[in-house]
């Protein structure tokens, strides 16, 4: 195990959010796991080089060359643990996943553990599905910290000022040793002097300050970012102005997505170019060759979801930066 150069393998991938935060930290990847077939199109326009094995509760260390991953990473499917869901927990095929991931953990035996899900998984069931699945992990004898990360508020070296979006998930961060390494990475005293919002402009000003932070677009400094509701009277519309983003979800693109307020009060959505940047994505990331058809045909409906079910690059530039300062501290 290298100190500059980690490696990782990486379930339920999406769009590789985590390789576009850790690329630059100098993380190999050596593997991907991902089903969708548009999510998958953009894993291979933009690694061509990674296998994607697909379907992650068929994998084995043979499989990915016999050797285990310094890091495994991954958000198992959330709806069944989301407020808004249904509350199936673990008893439903897509709950249990989550089990998967612990026995996936077993068989590759990674050193590092990063799993991501919607704050529901805290409450789903009574508290019993979260309890289970840190049960797994330590019956697998990995020490282990969990805490909620929202990405406005969380600043790096390439986010100084974080990202306009409020996208509040549960990370659970082990150590195959020791419970400490995994605190260190979550709850050490300058991680938590990070709490605080960035500075920002007075109300006034959340126009150039959302613009800044987003668009970089001279053209459009006059807008600011908002999302419509329905008043529960009369359905009528109803403005909410907002200097963050609401949580971009699968839905994003949608009639109840955030929408831009225009300087004369006209409503337009978000683009997809602006999702992948409350994301941290790189414009057009998402903008890919599809279905034997050119990138300038490339579906908006799939790009706005592939978004929505992202990490965000902040938070994993943050989690990455984190875990190789520790492994490093502990590794000499």
């Amino acid at each position: 195990m290298t100190q500059q150069n980690l490696s990782y393998f990486s379930i339920c991938s999406g769009i590789e959010c985590a390789s576009v935060a850790w690329h630059p930290l100098g993380f190999k990847p050596l593997g991907f796991c991902e089903i969708e077939p548009f999510r998958s199109a953009v894993l291979n326009y933009h690694y061509p080089e990674v296998t994607n094995y697909g379907d992650f509760t068929k994998i084995t260390k043979d499989d990915i060359g016999g050797n285990s991953p310094d890091i495994l990473v991954g958000g198992t499917p959330c709806a069944t643990f989301s407020i808004a869901g249904l509350r199936e927990g673990l008893e439903s095929d897509r709950g249990n996943l989550a089990l998967e991931f612990i026995l996936l953990i077993k068989r590759l035996n990674p050193t590092w553990v990063v799993w991501e899900n919607v704050c529901g998984v805290l409450s789903s069931n009574g508290g019993k599905d979260f309890g289970s699945f840190l049960g797994g992990l330590a019956e697998l004898r990995y020490g282990f910290a969990y805490r909620v990360l929202d990405t406005q508020f969380i600043r790096t070296q390439r986010f100084p000022r974080a990202i306009p979006q409020m996208r509040r998930r549960v990370f659970v961060v082990g150590h195959i040793r020791d419970w400490r390494r995994s605190a260190e990475v979550l709850f050490d005293k300058k991680v938590l002097s990070w709490d605080s919002p960035p500075l920002r402009r007075k109300q006034s000003e959340t126009s150039r300050t959302f613009i800044k932070s987003v668009k970089n677009d001279s053209k459009l400094t006059d807008s600011v970012i908002c999302f419509e509701q329905r008043s529960p009277d009369n359905g009528s519309p109803r403005i909410q102005t907002e200097e963050r983003s609401p949580t971009l979800t699968a839905m994003t693109g949608g009639n109840r997505q955030p929408c831009i307020v225009k300087s004369d009060n006209a409503l337009r959505k978000l683009t997809p170019i602006e999702c992948e940047r409350l994301q941290g994505l790189p414009d057009n990331y998402t903008q890919i060759p599809y279905r034997g058809k050119s990138k300038e045909e490339c579906p908006t409906s799939k790009r706005y979801e592939a978004c929505g079910r992202g990490m965000s690059v902040n938070v994993m530039e943050f989690l990455g930066t984190k875990i190789k300062e520790v492994n490093s501290k502990y590794e000499k």
